[in-house]
């Protein structure tokens, strides 16, 4: 039987198959593609995701406004002189702050157009600007434009560093945008503008310009705004402190940015002066820094756990200062030192001079330096002798004396026989001042003089009345200052009070308690032999034309000259001197000393009235009438010092010990044990008249060594 053939089953795959292709249907590559683009939409948004939260967490992080305000690299501390001018700024200097509202429109215009001239169009990074810089980099082999804004600077200078690392880049980026949304562009911009770092240690626009110009950052023209907008590239570079002519021509090209920028006309472009440009002077390490360096450490007392910025207003006279350092560099002798103290009244310092010249050697010679003072330690030994009984008129005889071995000599070796105290004062007489320190005992004479604030050791040698004892140049001028002060104590002073940059008080001087140290009737004495010295006496070249009362100091063999004197309230104290000791031919403390002194003093006290001083000496009751009651019992105020100057209480000697038989102790707490009586027979023979002549030591024969001169 025949086989038939039937149809095939058709294979719908395999027909399919063999269909023709869609024509809209995508290729391979263009599947990849697709998914490519999806992929790198759906990365572009996660990271956009990821950038966002990025930022807000970040932006909830970032401090506020016044805490970025007060964000800072260490402590700044102004130094300011009694007038508010600036004497020197230590640390980096802010200046005051500048709203945005006043700061020159000028400077906002250049530093927008010099620095990021797209400010106002990004959000913190400049995608255009990064892609300008890239595309720089590629033509010219190496980078020449920074990509950098503003706002990126400023997140830098606040809270990064300046390593060049992708990974601080990326921190950068994102602080910025951070910024950006916390903060307007005028904030972001004033803060920028004061904080941006100008060179010099100076921050801030502020401190630019009173750094570079001598004036306030709100105060800037359009010169001195180019030169300050084109410090920032390189302030070591441009500064016009360093080289003025790299500062006028960086500044010629901002002047030109700002042009392209549209910021100013040509017209005005062209009118720009930058050579005209008035610079400040440069602040340099003058003498004032003597001061300054006595000042500073004091700052750990008086505030001692602030690490903020501050000023410390000084008691500093610019034109007292720059008088007396004219006054030691004119006078001193050639290769001696000087060394100035003046203080007011109250204790301020005015001017301070610790050396001829403080970039050669800042040793402070008005405060560290220990020397002998020669004649002019008589000071302490008449007031000794005065607040002991002597009037400036009694009777002394200056005659060759001998105590313990040790014969003292005048200058000149010549003696004048019975005169007053007033003359053997003016003319310094070596032996009166001899046999009153041994009269009186030389333990009260140290007393005297640590009560008029020596902080040195004294010694009690005869020797001591003559100045044997090494003192300080401050320490001199503040016993000196006590006696122009009618006996109360004064103590030196140089800050009258420290600020903040924003003008909050932290601290401010306080007077002492008054602290009488003598009775006025022997500040009035001592007062009459001092001035008694400059009229007639040693003192002469002091004269300053009103009422000086002073003492010169001379040490044996020329090796140190004193003046110390007060007037119109101004006390100041002048040595020279070879920091070797080695003696200064025709060194004496009434030439050059004396002349320093006058010449810085006619300055200083050019705008005071002259003052009579109060030279009556107006003994008390007790002294001019003397009856039982004060034979028995001392005068109230009146001190007695034990023979190694100790300070011992009105009647101490009379107490009965103390529980278990302590012995009573004087007021630095030394045992004194039966302490004679304050005033002693010799003492009340001449308050009662039964005495014309205070007792002298019965001269013995010795050789005379070399002694202190007046």
């Amino acid at each position: 039987m025949a086989r038939r053939d039937l149809p095939r089953r058709s294979d719908p795959e395999r027909s399919s198959s063999r269909q023709p292709r869609d024509p809209q249907e995508p290729s391979f590559l263009g599947r990849w593609l697709r998914r490519l683009f999806v992929w790198t939409v759906a990365a572009t948004l996660l990271a956009a995701m990821v950038l966002a939260v990025a930022v807000f967490v970040t932006e909830r992080s970032l401090p506020s406004y016044e805490r970025m305000k007060s964000t800072q690299t260490g402590q700044t501390i102004v130094v300011r002189a009694s007038d508010g001018s600036e004497i020197v700024t230590l640390g980096p200097s802010y200046g005051h702050w500048v709203p945005y509202e006043r700061i020159p429109q000028v400077l906002k215009n250049a530093i927008i157009s010099v620095e990021d001239r797209r400010f106002d169009d990004h959000w913190g990074v400049d995608p255009i600007g990064i892609a300008r810089s890239v595309w720089v980099r590629i033509q010219s082999g190496h980078w020449r434009q920074g990509a950098s804004t503003i706002t990126q600077q400023l997140a830098r200078n606040i809270f990064l560093n300046n390593s060049r690392t992708f990974d601080r880049k990326i921190r950068e980026a994102l602080l910025a945008m951070a910024i950006e949304q916390k903060f307007t562009k005028q904030q972001v911009l004033e803060l920028y503008l004061n904080k941006v770092y100008f060179g010099g240690g100076a921050y801030g626009v502020d401190s630019a310009a009173r750094k570079f110009f001598g004036h306030s950052g709100e105060e800037l023209s359009l010169p001195e705004a180019a030169i300050i907008a084109g410090l920032v590239k390189a302030p070591s570079h441009y500064s016009p402190t360093a080289d003025a002519a790299a500062a006028v021509d960086r500044a010629k090209v901002v002047v030109q940015t700002m042009q392209e920028a549209g910021k100013i006309t040509p017209a005005e472009a062209a009118a720009v002066d930058l050579k005209g440009v008035k610079l400040a002077a440069e602040q340099g390490q003058n003498s004032a820094r003597y001061f300054t360096d006595w000042v500073l450490p004091q700052l750990d007392l008086l505030l001692p756990d602030n690490d903020q910025p501050i000023e410390v207003w000084t008691t500093l006279d610019p034109a007292a200062q720059r008088a007396a350092t004219d006054a030691i560099q004119g006078n001193v002798p050639k290769g001696a030192q000087g060394a100035l103290v003046s203080l007011d009244r109250d204790g301020a310092v005015v001017a301070m001079v610790g050396g001829t010249d403080y970039v050669t050697s800042n040793y402070n010679r008005a405060v560290n330096s220990v020397r002998q003072p020669g004649s002019a330690w008589k000071l302490f030994v008449y007031l000794a002798a005065l607040e002991a009984g002597y009037t400036p008129d009694a009777k002394v005889r200056d005659e060759p004396v001998t105590i313990d071995g040790w014969s003292p000599r005048n200058s000149g070796g010549t003696y004048a026989g019975e005169i007053d105290v007033r003359s053997a004062f003016a003319y310094s007489k070596n032996t009166v001042a001899a046999q009153l320190g041994n009269e009186v005992s030389f333990g009260a004479v140290a007393q005297m003089a640590r009560r008029f604030g020596i902080t040195t050791p004294i010694n009690t040698l005869p020797s001591m009345v003559l100045g044997t004892s090494d003192v300080r140049v401050i320490d001199m001028v503040r016993a000196f200052a006590a006696v122009q002060a009618k006996g109360n104590a004064v103590t030196p002073y140089g800050i009258r009070k420290i600020t903040s940059t924003e003008g909050e008080v932290l601290y401010s001087h306080r007077p002492d308690p008054v602290q009488q140290l003598v009775p006025p009737y022997v500040a009035a004495g001592i007062t009459d032999l001092l001035q008694s010295a400059v009229s007639i006496g040693t003192g002469r070249a002091a004269q300053i034309g009103r009422p000086v009362a002073g003492k010169t100091g001379t040490t044996s063999s020329n090796k140190d000259g004193w003046f110390l004197g007060f007037s119109s309230g101004i006390t100041t104290g002048v040595w020279m001197g070879r920091d070797d000791a080695h003696p200064v031919p025709g060194l004496q403390g009434g030439t050059a000393p004396a002349r320093a002194f006058a010449a810085y003093m006619k300055i200083a006290t050019s705008k005071r009235p002259p003052e009579r001083f109060d030279t009556e000496v107006k003994l008390p009751q007790w002294q001019l009438e003397p009856d039982d009651e004060v034979m028995q019992s001392n005068p109230d105020g009146y001190f007695y010092a034990d023979p190694d100057g100790n300070i011992v209480e009105p009647g101490a000697q009379n107490r009965a010990p103390a529980g278990d038989g302590a012995v009573p102790s004087g007021e630095q707490g030394i045992p004194v044990p039966d302490a004679p009586p304050a005033a002693g027979d010799d003492f009340l023979s001449r308050a009662t008249g039964k005495q014309t002549e205070p007792a002298r030591p019965r001269p013995k024969p010795a050789s005379t060594p070399k002694s202190n001169q007046g």
